[in-house]
């Protein structure tokens, strides 16, 4: 590989790996977070919700 094939793989790999790294420090260091974050055990579908209704 010649020497702009290793400095665009270098920038590319390096700007994934810092966003990871930014996106992990947000998710884990953002206050309150704990309450806007649901599981999918938490969401109802509509159509769960529309029988409910009807119940």
């Amino acid at each position: 590989m010649n020497t702009g094939g290793w400095i665009v793989m270098t920038l590319a790999v390096g700007g994934v790996t810092g966003l990871l790294a930014w996106c992990v420090y947000k998710v884990f260091t953002t206050p309150g977070a704990e309450e806007r974050i649901h599981s999918p055990a938490d969401v109802a579908p509509p159509d769960v919700e529309e029988d409910e209704e009807l119940d």
